[in-house]
């Protein structure tokens, strides 16, 4: 089994959702943290393909950061 985690941030300025992981290696946006998770899902085997990687039994944990600024 072979275990990834992706960082999912929020950036306020851009207002869109980074997925981030330098193992696969991936660095994927979107406005949507379902359609973000879709697509970090769908690109995940290719890119461990292309960069020569095993990409059986592939788990993704998803660690998501949002802050917010309080008054």
């Amino acid at each position: 089994m072979n275990e990834y985690t992706v960082l999912l941030t929020w950036d306020d300025e851009a207002s869109k959702w980074y997925a981030i992981n330098e193992d696969i290696p991936i660095i994927l946006e979107d406005v949507s943290l379902d359609t973000l998770l879709d697509r970090v899902k769908m690109a995940t085997p290719e890119l461990l393909e292309l960069n020569g990687q095993p990409h059986r039994d592939i788990h993704l944990l998803f660690k998501m950061e949002r802050q917010a600024v309080i008054a």
